[in-house]
């Protein structure tokens, strides 16, 4: 079963550099339903900052692996 993950995602510079600020918004059974949180929320304080362009929708499938991989940490 397929499933869409709603993240919001824009580039955030501060103290620390230039990172990525990402917020997983809902997880939702349609790619519409996504969509429509979307509307709700493009209008509200902090998201209506940034371009609709921030806004994410990540199709995966309920119990698979998404990361099968290591990983590494790199710090500048």
């Amino acid at each position: 079963m397929d499933v869409f993950m709603l993240w919001h995602v824009y580039e955030l510079e501060d103290d620390f550099g230039i990172h990525d600020e990402e917020k997983m918004i809902g997880i939702f059974q349609t790619e519409a339903d996504a969509e429509k949180a979307i509307d709700l929320l493009k209008d509200q304080e902090g998201f209506r900052d940034h371009p609709l362009q921030c806004f994410e929708i990540h199709k995966i499938k309920i119990g698979q692996i998404g990361w099968t991989e290591g990983f590494s940490t790199v710090r500048f």
